[in-house]
């Protein structure tokens, strides 16, 4: 996986492009946790091709924190990653623009 990382004076966005799964999803997790003094995540799935329950775990974990501020939201999942949201019902809980 690979992440890259894009700041501004509002929000900070990260590009997330490969595997999120059990043996990346930390990497992910420690990015955010890094990301405490923003109050505005956006997370660009464009180059995910997939997703495991260990990073919806850190999704999850992401909105709990970031629903104190001004917000998660993901962009550009492809249909796969979409399919995943909509079984597990992140649709409905995640800011999700596709």
């Amino acid at each position: 996986m690979e992440i890259k990382k894009y700041e501004d004076a509002a929000s900070v966005t990260l590009i997330v492009a490969g595997r999120l799964d059990t043996s990346t999803a930390g990497e992910l997790e420690s990015e955010i946790q890094n990301l405490s003094e923003v109050s505005s995540l956006i997370i660009d799935f464009s180059g995910l091709e997939y997703i495991s329950s260990a990073g919806l775990r850190v999704l999850l974990q992401a909105h709990k924190a970031f629903a104190k501020k001004s917000g998660l939201k993901i962009i550009n999942a492809n249909e796969t990653v979409l399919e995943i949201f909509e079984v597990t019902g992140f649709k409905d809980i995640l800011d999700i623009k596709a």
